[in-house]
């Protein structure tokens, strides 16, 4: 008897471009470099705006959270519906940096759907003494 896979019909489907960037897959690339001492992220976002994007900062984990909403409409000459699509959609993603790195020592900039994050490297930051108050 030979086997014959079973062919699924959303196969194909899910393979399309269209899912892998909005479906997760390919979401938020990102190239890390080395230069300097300090760290550039590189993180793809095809399609979403600078307002679109958030970048935190909290207990050393560097967060980048896009949220994106769209709609379409198309009508016909008497004012139908012919076509309506919409999409929503949120991604995120975290890094750990180090606990030493300020929100002051991190920069972002947003540029043809690239966000470049510059991070000082944690290990390489010298560290001011906090004293504590003596009643």
């Amino acid at each position: 008897m030979k086997y014959t896979p079973v062919r699924r019909e959303f196969d194909d489907l899910f393979d399309d471009d269209w899912f892998g960037a909005f479906g997760g897959k390919q979401l938020m690339r990102t190239d890390v470099r080395e230069k300097d001492g300090k760290y550039f992220l590189d993180i793809e976002l095809p399609g979403y705006k600078k307002e679109e994007v958030k970048v935190q900062l909290s207990n050393g984990t560097l967060t980048v959270t896009a949220a994106h909403n769209e709609s379409s409409e198309e009508k016909d000459k008497k004012g139908n519906v012919i076509r309506q699509e919409r999409y929503t959609g949120n991604a995120s993603r975290s890094w750990y940096v180090g606990d030493g790195v300020k929100q002051s020592d991190v920069h972002a900039n947003f540029k043809d759907g690239v966000l470049t994050i510059e991070v000082p490297d944690a290990s390489k930051a010298v560290k001011e003494p906090e004293y504590i108050a003596i009643e």
